[in-house]
């Protein structure tokens, strides 16, 4: 008899490919080893469920457990796998009943990534938080709602959530003043989320800009909109520590010396992926850190595959491995993987880093390589040109400023990269550019892309097709 498939994490990766294999090859046994509680559920919610746009916790979860076992999956909650002996087969499993050794025929590595924290001292106050995971954003939305009417029900989360935890928070007067560390897509969000309940938002950004990733036209534009919203902005500013008073937080300190006053703290300075399980094992990292695979997602050791935040893809503008931790490469990836793993290889597919992030009323889109010193690095001369165009006709209602960067290779005129910023379906437009990049598209073959236009929709030459004519007509002179 096979041995079963054991697949390590329950969330996007680990459970697309377990699904995806208990359709397409219903005789195999799978066994997913989850660390923690929550299962299947949305991270890139959790701004908005601390906003309170989002109801109830229950309403970020993709599947129950009992819909996963409805599927034939045997889902071990509250299981750690801590070790990886790849000649045995077995991976080492420490449960509520004790530790013991499951055999594996293929293994599935999905073990995400963790918030960063390092190094900020004081992280570990009370008050400071990190947004990465549905304990920490419940704990934050019950610090934020005022005792007298708190509930820890009202939150959902029924046996999942840290209800010990988030219920100390929600006894403890909410925050006036809160400092948000980092400017990147949970800075952005939470500065969006935290105003919502009328706290006093402190961003800061080590860099000169916000959301870096996505170009000095977008993080302008961002800095003027915050600050339009009354985000007080510390740009060139590194925090240092926070700092408290009977172990809660009470203000940052800067590297300058500089203090600012708060009452609570979101720390967002990047995630670093968990490899840990297989540091041991001739399971290689890629120059990220993240696990290094192939095409269909399998390491260096012979059954045994990784997929979303803890591995690697092949970035598709540079054709070399590039780690982008974002909810649809883990989901497609790890699908990928189910369908391997059921008898039919299926290729993970590139990824062009294409992100998109809300930073209040503004809508910011990215893809491919913006950064011109980072498309230097990776061998290309690059070309950008900047543009702003209306959303609509101008005559039509809703008509608002779109600012569309494109980046090219002088010599091959073949579109490397792009981002967008505006308030009117702004962020959507950047599929346009995905795809471009997808399909390997010169300059000129977008600007002949035949995009839709109607006056509510677009004007006739769409922002995107305003931003090729005009990059298109630099590198022709």
């Amino acid at each position: 008899m096979t041995d079963p498939v054991v697949i390590v994490g329950g969330d996007a990766a680990g459970l697309s490919a377990a699904s995806k294999l208990s359709r397409e090859g219903p005789d195999r046994e799978v066994i997913v080893f989850e660390r923690g509680r929550w299962v299947s559920y949305a991270h890139c919610g959790e701004p908005y469920f601390v906003k309170g746009e989002v109801d109830t916790l229950d309403d970020l979860l993709s599947l129950s457990p009992a819909e996963i076992a409805e599927r034939g999956i045997d889902l071990r909650r509250g299981h750690e796998v801590v070790g990886v002996d790849t000649e045995a087969r077995t991976v080492a499993v420490e449960g509520p009943d004790g530790s013991f050794e499951q055999r594996y025929g293929d293994l599935v590595v999905a073990t995400g990534a963790r918030a960063r924290t390092a190094p900020i001292a004081g992280s570990d106050l009370t008050g400071a938080f990190t947004i990465h995971g549905l304990d920490s954003a419940a704990a934050v939305r019950a610090l934020l709602t005022p005792p007298a009417t708190f509930a820890v029900e009202d939150l959902g989360g029924e046996d999942y959530v840290d209800r010990e935890m988030v219920a100390r928070y929600g006894a403890m007067e909410p925050p006036e003043t809160a400092a948000i560390v980092g400017g990147g897509y949970v800075g952005v969000e939470m500065a969006e989320a935290l105003d919502a309940w009328d706290v006093d938002v402190h961003l800061f950004q080590r860099s000169e800009l916000p959301v870096p990733t996505f170009g000095e036209a977008v993080g302008e534009t961002v800095v003027e909109h915050l600050r339009e919203r009354g985000v007080a902005l510390h740009l060139d500013a590194e925090v240092e520590e926070l700092l408290g008073e009977e172990g809660r937080v009470t203000a940052v300190r800067c590297g300058d010396g500089t203090t600012v006053d708060a009452d609570m703290a979101v720390v967002g300075v990047g995630v670093a992926p968990n490899v840990e399980i297989v540091e041991d094992t001739p399971v290689e990292l890629g120059e990220s850190g993240a696990i290094a695979v192939d095409e269909y997602g399998e390491t260096t050791a012979e059954g045994v595959y990784a997929a979303g935040d803890c591995a690697e893809d092949r970035h598709v503008v540079t054709d070399e491995p590039a780690w982008v931790p974002l909810g649809l490469t883990a989901n497609r990836a790890g699908r990928a993987i189910g369908r391997t793993l059921a008898g039919t290889p299926t290729e993970t597919g590139a990824i062009a880093g294409t992100a998109v992030v809300k930073a209040f009323d503004e809508e910011c889109g990215r893809a491919g390589i913006v950064d011109a010193a980072e498309a230097r690095d990776a061998g290309f001369d690059p070309v950008s040109r900047t543009i702003t165009a209306g959303s609509r006709s101008g005559y039509y209602p809703g008509n608002e400023e779109t600012t569309v960067t494109l980046v090219a290779d002088r010599e091959s005129g073949r579109l490397i990269g792009g981002s967008i910023v505006g308030k009117d379906r702004a962020a959507v437009r950047i599929d346009t550019v995905a795809t471009a990049l997808e399909g390997g598209l010169a300059v000129d073959e977008v600007e002949r892309l035949d995009l839709a236009y109607a006056p509510p929709f677009s004007p006739v030459w769409d922002p995107v097709l305003v931003a090729a004519k005009v990059l298109n007509g630099a590198l022709d002179g």
